[in-house]
């Protein structure tokens, strides 16, 4: 078994770093999803989706210090307006300079632009019906001007049957002259599972499927045998990590996987973060991620999710959904 001690990150922060508003009428007043941080502008800035019963909308947040996050402003707003993606969506990625996971991730320019990736839903209500995958441009240097191309970039409509129950959160990164988009779909199958794919591109918006999907696939009867999800994708020395998460029986946790070539993964066998015990942020989920490196110590936020409790700031059916972080060294 493959010795994963360089990505651990035992150390989990005892308080959430970002909550939902809980202010009815806000687009995260029930609950927040999804981080995916990175540096701009001098300021440390976290991606992140809320919900507010309706669907999904994205914004930013910014800090000083990878802890204390303060709203900035809305990247995705619903918009009746539109067609497909009018009821909102979940953007999970922002095209950065580098894949390296020691560099400080930051953004790249692509044609003088920013680029993001998101998924939305085709009806109100909570992930209800099959989403599809777009793409957005930004050329403000506040990132929150952005302009959405009118047709998703990728669809299940074209896909097999693995995929048929819609597309969830999408990961781009680039190798030679070669765009991948990782993403994860779900079948229609109940219960469904979801597993990960890959998709080609030479220009951001024209996307080839992979002939070998789903690249990443559930483990039958093992803590992944239901999801394989959420690809978080990096790069250390000649090896390519992703950071996903598996859900089999009642939680999930977030796991570990190696390639030499991007097609062909190998999953540790074990969690990388196992959910936590009962009463803690996570005792119920632990997944969703997004890492970054800062003086020598590792950060490594996820989505954690736990039974409400009275007092929690929002709530979405019984849980409350939160980021939270763990670190490799103490924090505290």
């Amino acid at each position: 078994m493959r010795d994963i001690s360089k990505y651990t990150t035992d150390y989990k922060y005892s308080k959430p770093v970002l909550t939902g508003s809980g202010v009815e009428g806000t687009f995260d007043c029930q609950s927040v999803d999804i981080p995916f941080v990175f540096y701009h502008q001098g300021k440390y800035h976290m991606l992140y989706s809320g919900f507010d019963g309706e669907g999904y909308q994205s914004a930013l947040a910014t800090s000083d210090d990878l802890l204390n996050w303060t709203f900035k402003g809305m990247v995705l707003k619903r918009d009746e307006d539109r067609t497909w993606d009018k009821v909102g969506g979940s953007v999970t990625w922002m095209i950065k300079e580098s894949d390296n996971l020691h560099d400080m991730p930051t953004l790249k320019k692509v044609d003088g632009k920013y680029w993001c990736v998101y998924h939305a839903y085709p009806n109100t209500g909570y992930e209800e019906g099959p989403a599809e995958i777009g793409m957005a441009w930004c050329e403000d240097e506040n990132l929150l001007e952005w302009h959405r191309l009118e047709k998703p970039v990728y669809s299940w409509k074209e896909g097999d049957d693995w995929e048929k129950g819609g597309l969830y959160k999408a990961c781009i990164i680039k190798e030679g002259d070669m765009w991948y988009l990782f993403y994860n779909a779900k079948d229609t199958k109940t219960p469904w599972v979801e597993q990960i794919g890959v998709a080609y591109s030479k220009d951001l918006i024209n996307w080839e499927r992979g002939k070998e999907n789903p690249i990443m696939r559930v483990t039958k009867d093992n803590w992944d045998s239901r999801f394989v999800s959420d690809p978080y994708i990096v790069k250390d020395g000649d090896i390519w990590v992703n950071f996903y998460f598996g859900y089999g029986p009642g939680h999930a946790k977030e796991g570990i996987a190696f390639s030499k070539d991007l097609l062909h993964w190998e999953k540790h066998e074990e969690p990388l973060i196992d959910n936590g015990a009962e009463g803690s942020l996570d005792s119920r989920h632990a997944h969703k991620a997004s890492v970054l490196y800062k003086d020598g110590i590792l950060y490594h936020f996820y989505c954690a999710v736990r039974p409400y409790q009275e007092g929690d700031k929002t709530k979405i059916y019984d849980e409350f959904r939160t980021i939270a972080l763990a670190t490799s060294q103490p924090i505290e």
